[in-house]
């Protein structure tokens, strides 16, 4: 079904790198939402009126503010689609963020309130009664419920959505809350044993602990996680394939939402070629990547010394010294001015976030370049790897 619907509703729906591509997927999902949260609520409210029954009838309202969510989808997808303006050059992409967070509010609010409830149920037990229309309606709302959840997370798969995969997991919730209600009515009428209360609590928790994760999810890139090590890595690679460039370093991208990056990476470039020859390089490297990549990539260019000797030389002493401290070091932006009675080393130091104190490492390194000749003048400003590992 999630295939039919997808092939016959999304143009060119291999393409979910294009944002259009996306937006469809995106505005499918929330159609679908509402029209199946719209019809169980019909089901059950009409069938809740005609058997009086108080849970059916609830269970129907749940569905309604479910449809809600939907809406919420839709409209924050519609929303990120907007282009750049002068307030946001950046796009809008990052409102499919803040949708998605609000769903997990709505979820963690639907796990809150059960909470509550299922505690009143524990200090106040109810008497439960059993309906086997309204059992077969609940059972019909878990598969509408089960397909929503597993359409939502395939489509949010696809294209990399959080407010897709926030709906797939508040989906999951109802689902789970609607079978713990049909087991509990099971066991009291099988069993004469009335767990609602307690089985209720686990399932909020359950529901609580799945909005906390959407929540955490959705905060990462609002607040500025780090990239993708595959995406990363498939930018260096690619600008390390051109002709004259040498090597790569400061590797940044900047996400404004989905399919919407920006990188900057740092180009070294020997700095006896002809500019005029590099920069013509670096354009095309930086065209050709955004295009192949979807990314608007901007690279600086660092000009390095790749044949004199004695300079080449301190460079590999000092590669020496920085992975005797540690071998997971680097460095990069290297320079050096020859003196008589000193000699200067700059460079950028590269070091690992795990490691609690740079200046320590920093110190090291220094101390290890002078065994190798006291009149080395180390100058190094510490490194931070944007870089998620």
């Amino acid at each position: 079904m999630t295939n039919f619907l997808v092939k016959h509703f999304v143009r060119n729906y291999q393409n979910t790198e294009d944002l259009e591509v996306r937006t469809a997927y995106g505005i499918l999902a929330g159609v679908v939402g509402i029209i199946c949260n719209l019809f169980l609520f019909a089901v059950k409210f009409i069938s809740g009126s005609l058997l009086h029954s108080v849970a059916v009838t609830a269970d129907a309202f749940n569905n309604f503010s479910d449809a809600g969510s939907s809406i919420i989808s839709l409209v924050g997808v519609k929303m990120a689609e907007k282009p750049a303006d002068r307030d946001h050059p950046f796009g809008h992409g990052r409102i499919e963020y803040i949708a998605a967070l609000i769903v997990a509010f709505l979820v963690l609010d639907v796990g809150f309130g059960f909470f509550k409830d299922s505690f009143e149920k524990i200090l106040h037990p109810e008497e439960l009664t059993f309906h086997a229309v309204s059992v077969v309606i609940l059972i019909l709302s878990i598969g509408v419920k089960f397909w929503m959840s597993c359409f939502n997370r395939s489509l949010g798969k696809k294209i990399d959505s959080k407010i897709m995969m926030a709906t797939a997991a508040d989906a999951m919730g109802d689902m789970i809350t609607t079978s713990v209600t049909i087991l509990s009515i099971l066991i009291f009428h099988f069993f004469h044993l009335n767990v609602d209360g307690l089985i209720g609590l686990i399932v909020a928790a359950i529901v609580i602990w799945a909005g906390v994760g959407i929540a955490r999810d959705t905060l990462s890139p609002l607040i500025g996680a780090p990239a993708d090590p595959e995406t990363c890595a498939a930018i260096t690679k690619m600008v390390e394939s051109y002709d004259g460039i040498m090597g790569t370093h400061d590797l940044i991208v900047h996400n404004y939402g989905p399919g919407r990056s920006i990188a900057s990476i740092h180009a070294e470039v020997p700095q006896d070629a002809d500019i005029r020859a590099s920069h013509e390089i670096i354009d095309k490297a930086e065209r050709e990547v955004s295009q192949k990549l979807n990314i608007l990539l901007v690279i600086h260019m660092d000009p390095i010394e790749t044949h004199d000797k004695r300079v080449l030389a301190v460079r590999s002493q000092v590669d020496e010294a920085v992975h005797s401290v540690d071998p997971e070091l680097s460095f990069h932006d290297f320079r050096m001015i020859d003196g008589k009675n000193q000699i200067n080393l700059i460079f950028d130091l590269l070091i690992p976030d795990k490691i609690k104190d740079p200046n320590e490492i920093k110190n090291q390194v220094v101390k290890a370049l002078k065994k190798k000749d006291q009149r080395y003048n180390c100058i190094i400003t510490v490194d931070t790897d944007f870089i998620s590992r």
